[in-house]
């Protein structure tokens, strides 16, 4: 599975991705999304679900089940959204609260078996070197701290370039 989670309105993501034939989840902001409070409950209470009862509680199921995961997120000071930092908050269940070193640094031990593709796409048409830089080092630690096969990094001065690079 295909899943993508963007900070578009509906109407702009519609127009950017419009493949209907593939098993993609796409994850949304819908406003109904409660933030993370930091409780590990995911870890210590309900192992593997967060204790937030709403459609994002299943976030780290969701991607122990995806084989390639995309964000689409407008570029914010080197780093994402407000949204879609949230949805990866929430998907803390996705590794467990043991520890392991892995190449000299200390990471949280895998949950699933599974792994996923990961690329991101930042969008703005103002993203300074030293943002792509910064957003260039998150992702490179979010693909070690999640365990994907593989990341890439993408910068877009206009939506249209996103979705020629989905193609």
């Amino acid at each position: 599975m295909k899943m993508i989670v963007h900070d578009l309105p509906p109407q702009e993501f519609a127009a950017l991705y419009d493949d209907k034939k593939e098993d993609v989840t796409v994850i949304s902001d819908n406003g109904t999304i409660r933030k993370c409070t930091g409780c590990f409950g995911c870890w210590i209470k309900t192992p593997g679900v967060c204790v937030l009862k709403d459609e994002y509680q299943n976030m780290g199921e969701l991607l122990a089940r995806c084989d390639e995961l995309i964000i689409i997120n407008k570029c914010v000071y080197g780093s994402y959204s407000p949204f879609i930092l949230n949805v990866l908050n929430r998907s803390i269940s996705y590794i467990l609260p043991y520890f392991v070193v892995k190449n000299g640094e200390t990471h949280h031990r895998k949950r699933y078996p599974q792994y996923f593709d990961l690329s991101v796409h930042f969008y703005g048409d103002d993203i300074t070197e030293a943002e792509k830089e910064t957003a260039k080092a998150l992702v490179a630690a979010n693909s070690v701290n999640f365990y994907s096969r593989s990341y890439k990094v993408n910068f877009h001065n206009k939506l249209q370039a996103v979705k020629e690079a989905l193609v």
